[in-house]
C-alpha cells in the first residue's frame, strides 16, 4: 500500500527513502532520454539538418545492431568474467556514450563527412545505452523483489513527465544538455544507487560458468518469453522500415510511447496498490498477435494512412514489454540465484535481435517485387508468414502440438512491497482465499505433502518454483537433493529458501514443517473450485 508518511512530512520520507528517490529519479531522466533510442528518441531534439534520409538510416542502422550486440556481449562477459562486470559495464557506457555524442554533434558541424560520423555515433551511442540498461536492470535485481519492481515501475511513471519537459528547452540547448549535464547525472544516480546494495546477496558474485546445467535450464525455460516479446520488437522493426524517412514518425511514436509508459506504469500501480499482480508473458503475446496479423493485412489497403499509426501503436506495446522484460529477468535472478546481468544481457539481446531482423526485413522486402506485388503487399506478406511462425515457435511447435504437456516460464510476480507475512496457524484447518490461484495448474495433487504446500503456497503468495523447494523440504530432501532433482545450484536452492522463509514468516526448517503440517488438506478439496484429485 501506498506510505500515507510521504503526504504528512515529505522532507522527513525522502531522507528516510533517498536510496529508492534517487534510483528512481536516475532511472527516468535515463528513460527520458534514451528509453526510445531504438527509434530514435533524441533525434526531436536535433536540428532538422540532421534529419535527413540516408543519415537517419545509416544511423539507425549501427545503433540497432550495436544494441543487440551489447547484451549478448555483457552475458558474454559475466559468463566467463564476474568479477569485473559491473565496473566494465559503467565504464563502457559512460566512455562509449560521451564518444557517440561527440560524433552525432560533430555530424551537425562537418556535413561533408555526415554519414561516416552517422554510422560511428550510431555503433557507440547504441551500445553505451543498453550497457546502461543493464547496469540499471542490476540494480533494481540487486533489490528486494518487491522494492526493486516498485522503483521500476515508479521512474518509468516519471520518465514521460521529463521526455515532454524537454520540449520547453530549446533545441540547440538540448543537443549539448544530454551529454554534458543530464548523462553525468544519471550516471552519478546508478552509481549511488549500487553504492548501497546489499553485495552479500549470492547472485550478485555468480558466476554462471561455475553451474552451466542451471544456466542452461534457465535459458530452456525462459526463451519462449524473450521470443514473445520478440516478435513484438520484429513488428516494430517493420514498421520502422518503412516509416524511417518520415520526418514526423519519430516524434509520433516516441510521444504515443511515452503515454503508453505513462498510462501503464499508473495503472499497474495503481492495480498492485490492493493486490498482487501476476502477469504472463506467453499471455500478452496471445493477445497481441490477432492485433498484428490484422494490421499488417490491413496495411496494403490504406498504406501511408495507417503507417504511421500503426508504427505509434506497435511502439507503444513495444516500450511497455521492455519493462515486463526487467521485471521478469529480475524474479528469474531471484529466483535461481544467477547472476542478473546474464540473465537479462541473453534475454534482451534476442528481443531486440528480432527488432533488428524485423528492421533489415523490412527494408529488403520493401525493395523487392514479389510475385508483382507492391512493396506494402510483400512486407505485409513476409510480416504476417514470419509472426504466425513465431506464434507456433512459442506454442511449443510440433512437439507441444502432438503432446499434451507444455512447459511455460514463471510468470511475473509484482508483491505488494510493504507486505510482511502473518502467520494463520489453525490445527482444525486453515482458511482459503475466496478466489485462490492455483500456483500448479498443471498437475494433479500426489498425497498429503503435495496438498498441504499448495494450501501454504496460496496462503503466502509462494512462487512456483518456492513452492516446489517447499514441498522437497516437506519430503526431507537436503539442499544437494533439491538442487540435483531441481536443476538449480545449492546456491540458488539456498536463496529460495530464504525467501520462504521470509514470505511465511519462520526461522527455521522445523518451523516451516510444522506450518506445512498445520494445514487440512480436506479443506483444499472442499473449497478448491478448480480442484484436481489424485490420479487413480
Amino acid at each position: 500500500m501506498l506510505d500515507v508518511s510521504v503526504l504528512k512530512d515529505p522532507v522527513s520520507f525522502l531522507r528516510a527513502n533517498k536510496h529508492h528517490v534517487i534510483a528512481c529519479l536516475g532511472y527516468a531522466l535515463f528513460l527520458a532520454t534514451n528509453a526510445t533510442v531504438v527509434w530514435g528518441g533524441v533525434f526531436p531534439f536535433l536540428p532538422e539538418s540532421v534529419q535527413v534520409e540516408g543519415f537517419v538510416t545509416v544511423f539507425f542502422v549501427a545503433q540497432s545492431l550495436a544494441f543487440a550486440v551489447c547484451f549478448f556481449a555483457s552475458a558474454c562477459d559475466v559468463y566467463f568474467n564476474s568479477e569485473r562486470v559491473w565496473a566494465n559495464t559503467i565504464r563502457s557506457a559512460v566512455v562509449s556514450c560521451l564518444s557517440g555524442w561527440t560524433f552525432l554533434i560533430a555530424s551537425i558541424y562537418v556535413p561533408g563527412h555526415m554519414m561516416l560520423l552517422g554510422c560511428l555515433a550510431g555503433c557507440l551511442i547504441g551500445f553505451g545505452v543498453a550497457a546502461f540498461n543493464v547496469a540499471w536492470q542490476r540494480v533494481f535485481a540487486s533489490e528486494k523483489a518487491g522494492i526493486g519492481n516498485r522503483n521500476l515501475i515508479i521512474g518509468t511513471l516519471i520518465a514521460p513527465v521529463i521526455y515532454f519537459a524537454l520540449f520547453v528547452i530549446p533545441v540547440a540547448i538540448t543537443t549539448f544538455l544530454i551529454p554534458l549535464v543530464f548523462m553525468p547525472v544519471y550516471t552519478l544516480c546508478i552509481v549511488l544507487s549500487w553504492r548501497d546494495v546489499d553485495h552479500s546477496q549470492g547472485m550478485l558474485a555468480d558466476s554462471p560458468r561455475s553451474h552451466p546445467e542451471a544456466s542452461k535450464q534457465l535459458l530452456k525455460d525462459y526463451w519462449r518469453s524473450a521470443v514473445s516479446i520478440g516478435a513484438l520488437a520484429f513488428s516494430c522493426g517493420i514498421a520502422r522500415s518503412l516509416a524511417l524517412e518520415r520526418a514526423s514518425a519519430a516524434l509520433v511514436v516516441n510521444s504515443v510511447s511515452m503515454v503508453a509508459l505513462l498510462l501503464g506504469a499508473a495503472a499497474v500501480l495503481f492495480v498492485w496498490q490492493s493486490r498482487p499482480l501476476r502477469i504472463s508473458i506467453t499471455m500478452f503475446f496471445r493477445v497481441f498477435f490477432p492485433f498484428a496479423v490484422t494490421a499488417f493485412f490491413l496495411l496494403p489497403v490504406f498504406g501511408d494512412s495507417l503507417l504511421v499509426g500503426l508504427a505509434g501503436a506497435l511502439y507503444a506495446l513495444y516500450v511497455c514489454a521492455t519493462v515486463l522484460v526487467m521485471a521478469q529477468c529480475s524474479q528469474a535472478s531471484h529466483d535461481r540465484g544467477i547472476n542478473p546481468t546474464f540473465v537479462y544481457g541473453w534475454v534482451a539481446g534476442i528481443v531486440y535481435l528480432l527488432h533488428d531482423i524485423g528492421f533489415l526485413a523490412g527494408m529488403v522486402a520493401g525493395d523487392v517485387k514479389l510475385f508483382g506485388m507492391d512493396p506494402y503487399t510483400t512486407i505485409s506478406f513476409v510480416a504476417m508468414y514470419l509472426l504466425a511462425l513465431m506464434f507456433f515457435v512459442v506454442q511449443g511447435g510440433f512437439k507441444a502440438a502432438l503432446s499434451p504437456s507444455r512447459i511455460q516460464a514463471d510468470k511475473i510476480e509484482l508483491m505488494l512491497s510493504g507486505a510482511t507475512a502473518t502467520r494463520n496457524r489453525a490445527s482444525a484447518g486453515v482458511a482459503v482465499d475466496k478466489a485462490p490461484e492455483r500456483v500448479r495448474d498443471d498437475s494433479p495433487y500426489l498425497d498429503r505433502v503435495s496438498k498441504q504446500c499448495l494450501l501454504l503456497a496460496r496462503q503466502y503468495k509462494l512462487s512456483a518454483r518456492e513452492t516446489e523447494v517447499a514441498e522437497a523440504m516437506a519430503r526431507g530432501d537436503t539442499i544437494p537433493g533439491i538442487a540435483a532433482t531441481l536443476g538449480l545450484s545449492e546456491n540458488t536452492v539456498r536463496t529460495h529458501i530464504k525467501r520462504i522463509y521470509a514470505k511465511v514468516d519462520v526461522h527455521k526448517k522445523q518451523e516451516l514443517l510444522d506450518l506445512v503440517r498445520s494445514f487440512d488438506p480436506a479443506a483444499l478439496v472442499d473449497n478448491d473450485p478448480d480442484r484436481f484429485h489424485p490420479k487413480a
